[in-house]
């Protein structure tokens, strides 16, 4: 699966937080019948599975958090009734601790790939 030497298999996998953060965003989305996507939804899978992520992946979810950290500043962001579809989203990215692991893979990519 080594897409670059960089990151091993073991660096793509996703950690534990992150997966269940993703299942937990499955769940939200199918208690509330809203929030992400149906490429959401696929991403969340492949998290909460602890698939190991391409380079391609990685920069995907990379692009999907820098494009949606906006989204945090919106109405009900977390609120425990009735959560923003923005926050279920998120949470079938990863959530925080998806967007602070993907950062760090991320970051070690363009080290190397200039």
């Amino acid at each position: 699966m080594i897409d670059h030497p960089a990151l091993s298999d073991e660096d793509r996998t996703p950690p534990k937080a992150v997966a269940e953060t993703a299942r937990r965003g499955l769940d939200l989305r199918g208690d509330h019948g809203r929030g992400g996507t149906e490429v959401g939804v696929r991403r969340a899978e492949q998290l909460s599975g602890q698939e190991t992520l391409s380079d391609r992946d990685i920069k995907s979810i990379y692009s999907y958090f820098a494009r949606h950290a906006v989204d945090r500043r919106g109405r009900r962001w977390a609120d425990e009734a009735k959560p923003s579809a923005g926050y279920i989203a998120w949470q079938l990215w990863g959530g925080d601790a998806g967007r602070d692991w993907i950062d760090g893979l991320r970051a070690r990519l363009r080290e190397v790939q200039g």
